[in-house]
């Protein structure tokens, strides 16, 4: 994992102050790398988050776990840290010895338009292009390729990966991560059948992100006809997802790969929505419920529910379907008997 870069060595105690853990063994103990239990060598240092995970450490040939408090472990030096994944991400990053990013400025390669407005310490990179009336918060990083059409607002510490399209008029709040390939503000998906022909109903809306929202590469979030395409604050969106248009996203959702929503349909607060999930149009998800994997959703889900299937029922009642499923096998051979003892024709029966 930290073979990258230009990799540095401390004393375990060193890593344990940055992470303000507790050392248990030998602290002087020097680490250079940081694994995966899986990765892990004789020397490294590598973490627990939870204890499911202990027969993994069992078969890792790590020397330094960092660790939970309440997780006991014999026979390795520990780090014993509140949360053992945060302490962990901030090990590596301090064995990886990478610089922190200096802005860059507007490469000579860039087409800024004049009229557009960039804030202090910007990063942009070759062949991006921003469009005129543009307004980009401080310390924003665009990446080569990256495409910012006319009257676009950026807010501060966004970052927009290479190839990236944004339309005209969207709207970014703080800290938002919009990563490569992902187009925001196409044309929503709206005909109208006229004259035996499907007519273009004009999409005149926007799209508005909220702060510190991450959009995985590959994904769509489409205008609105006449309102603006929300998405909530602190909402993650995975690849390959679409986002039709007048959508109303709320905040903290997770929205997983693949999964699609249809037009004029909204979610609450804390909504999952897992992968390969379709929801039709003009549904509402309600706050906290979770969509399982692959289900097809149809109609309104109330807050808090888990649904799975499709079409998406409860999923203690999907549970049950699925279970009568796996026995069909079994109750068709009984069936068969419960017919040769009534001394029906089984072939007549069946055909």
């Amino acid at each position: 994992m930290t073979g990258e870069g230009n990799p540095v060595s401390f004393t375990v105690r060193q890593l344990a102050d940055l992470v303000q853990g507790q050392v248990v063994g030998d602290g002087e103990r020097l680490v250079l790398h940081a694994r995966t239990l899986a990765e892990a060598r004789e020397g490294d240092i590598s973490f627990l988050e939870h204890d499911k995970y202990l027969p993994q450490l069992l078969a890792s040939q790590a020397s330094v776990i960092v660790v939970s408090p309440n997780i006991p472990i014999e026979g390795r030096t520990l780090i014993q840290a509140k949360d053992p994944l945060a302490a962990f991400v901030a090990i590596v990053k301090k064995l990886q010895n990478k610089p922190e990013l200096t802005p860059m400025g507007i490469d000579p390669r860039a087409a800024v338009h004049p009229s557009a407005q960039v804030g202090a310490d910007p990063s942009i990179g070759p062949f991006a292009a921003i469009g005129e009336h543009c307004i980009v918060g401080a310390r924003c990083r665009i990446h080569p390729g990256a495409v910012i059409g006319p009257n676009c607002k950026l807010g501060d510490d966004v970052v927009i990966y290479p190839n990236a399209v944004l339309y005209e008029g969207v709207v970014l709040g703080d800290r938002v991560i919009v990563h490569a390939n992902t187009v925001l503000g196409a044309d929503g998906f709206g005909y109208r059948f006229r004259n035996g022909k499907h007519v273009k109903v004009a999409q005149l809306g926007a799209v508005e992100v909220g702060n510190d929202v991450e959009i995985g590469s590959c994904t769509t979030i489409d205008r609105g006809a006449f309102q603006a395409t929300r998405i909530g604050e602190g909402t993650k969106i995975d690849n390959l997802v679409q986002i039709a248009h007048n959508c109303n996203i709320g905040k903290h959702n997770l929205l997983i790969s693949q999964m699609g929503i249809a037009g004029s349909s909204s979610t609450g607060d804390y909504v999952v929505i897992a992968g390969q999930v379709g929801i039709t149009d003009h549904v509402h998800i309600g706050e906290k419920a979770v969509i399982g994997a692959k289900a097809g959703v149809t109609k309104d889900i109330p807050a808090g529910q888990r649904t799975l299937g499709a079409p998406a029922t409860p999923e203690r009642d999907q549970k049950r379907i699925l279970i009568s499923l796996e026995k069909l096998p079994e109750m068709r051979k009984d069936i068969r008997k419960i017919k040769q003892q009534l001394g029906m024709d089984i072939e007549k029966e069946e055909g």
